[in-house]
């Protein structure tokens, strides 16, 4: 973990000009029109303008691209699976590079709610069986955008998300795709982020705004720290508005 790292708890511009607009009144729409394999908020604005960010200082920016990252909230409620499903439809949106997108939150398995598809089979699956990563996952609404939905965990998978089968998964995944993201489950309920980054380029911590203080922040990192996990950044994410307001990261 990079010495220089820092968690700053700020408001800065970009808060206004979310809070302007939540505090405008809405104008007359009609209904949207949910297609399969699409986010389920379609963000513009500052929104997206700090989602490119993210994006440009973890894949795209610098002598060190990541190709592979997992996301993971310091606790459940931060908005660790919005940002993750998000970041990957920004960057698939940004290269013509093949992107997929990993479920590994065994207890609590959203990320294809986020993209209004079905969790029939997926990272479950693929552990128990023996057919190539590519056999269980599924397109999104962009041809270069892929999910490895989390699939039907039982007793048996769930074991085997820390182990050589695994990493093994993993390998193939980093081979098949340009990027990979994968969303775990929040760093204060179990030690599946620190293990997978370690497998990865690293993690990044998702905060909540006016939630998360300093001194529990800190006490999050000082584990993955023990745990020799790599930590490439933190994004604070505004707690009423799941948006990112501001990302710090030292890469």
């Amino acid at each position: 973990m990079s010495r220089n790292f820092e968690l700053l708890h700020e408001a800065g511009k970009v808060q206004e000009m979310l809070r302007q607009r939540m505090e405008a009144p809405a104008a007359a729409a009609p209904p949207a029109v949910l297609v399969p394999g699409t986010p389920a908020v379609h963000v513009e604005g500052p929104a997206r303008d700090e989602l490119a960010k993210l994006v440009q200082r973890l894949f795209l920016a610098g002598s060190y691209r990541s190709r592979q990252v997992v996301f993971a909230g310091s606790e459940r409620g931060n908005g660790s699976t919005w940002i993750c499903a998000h970041t990957a439809d920004v960057l698939a949106s940004q290269l013509a590079g093949s992107v997929c997108v990993v479920d590994c939150d065994v207890l609590f398995p959203t990320l294809h709610q986020e993209f209004h598809v079905k969790n029939d089979y997926g990272l479950a699956e693929a552990l128990l069986g023996g057919e190539p990563i590519r056999q269980y996952v599924q397109q999104l609404s962009r041809p270069n955008l892929w999910l490895l939905s989390c699939g039907r965990m039982n007793e048996t998978s769930q074991a085997l998300l820390t182990t050589e089968t695994m990493r093994r998964r993993m390998n193939e995944l980093r081979a098949e795709f340009d990027y990979v993201l994968l969303d775990v489950a929040p760093v204060n309920t179990s030690n599946h982020g620190a293990v997978l980054a370690g497998w990865c380029d690293g993690l990044t911590l998702v905060l909540k705004a006016n939630s998360s203080n300093r001194k529990v922040a800190r006490q999050v990192l000082n584990d993955l720290q023990i745990a020799n996990t790599p930590v490439l950044g933190a994004i604070l994410n505004q707690r009423t508005f799941p948006v990112p307001e501001k990302i710090y990261s030292r890469l």
